[in-house]
């Protein structure tokens, strides 16, 4: 798996289209249950929003892990653009929530559609990301005498330690970013024997 970017911090967006309120939120998800639990979060913040609609991506970009909802809007015209959206911006594990307020004027399904979709995109545009390394969890084992340079070569490829285990040979376990993992298996001395972990 390639790393990805993810949302920074939660960002929030309003904007007003003929008098209708849309209040976006995009947010940092990590699995479909922390996104159910924002989604719900929202619902009770604002009790009488007519909708609150949403679209989600648990995991990487390319995730089969999506969902949506249109939560009352005609079908296809809120979830469905609004996820459409995440998935060209190629953001993993995010969340998008609108709370819309009906000001009067019905928009039809085109502007529905427009509105729900360029919600998400201006939020997105103030959103900050970050990079999600992809890390693949790894034991080394080996003797006292190679310490200095399995500890000196993880902290060269970006690996972390996990934790140690001191008995007749050292084990480490820890999690190498995978795009590093092949150059670092071929700078393992090969006295040193490299398990890889569930």
């Amino acid at each position: 798996m390639s790393d990805y970017m993810i949302p920074a911090e939660t960002t929030f967006y309003e904007q007003e289209i003929k008098r209708s309120r849309f209040l976006t939120w995009i947010v940092h998800t990590e699995s479909p249950e922390i996104a159910k639990q924002f989604i719900d979060d929202i619902r009770k913040q604002y009790p009488d929003a007519r909708h609150v609609c949403w679209a989600w991506v648990a995991g990487a970009p390319n995730s089969q892990y999506v969902a949506m909802s249109d939560d009352g809007e005609p079908s296809g015209t809120a979830g469905k653009p609004m996820l459409n959206v995440l998935q060209h911006q190629q953001i993993g594990e995010v969340t998008a929530v609108i709370v819309r307020y009906f000001g009067g004027i019905k928009l039809g399904t085109g502007g529905l559609s427009r509105a729900y979709g360029s919600s998400v995109t201006e939020a997105i545009k103030l959103t900050p990301l970050k990079e999600k390394v992809q890390m693949e969890a790894i034991m080394l084992t080996f003797s006292y005498n190679d310490e200095n340079t399995v500890r000196h070569l993880l902290e060269k490829f970006e690996g972390v330690i996990d934790s140690v285990d001191y008995q007749a040979d050292v084990s480490f376990h820890c999690r190498i970013p995978s795009r590093q993992m092949d150059d670092f298996r071929q700078q393992l001395p090969f006295t040193v024997s490299l398990k890889i972990e569930d």
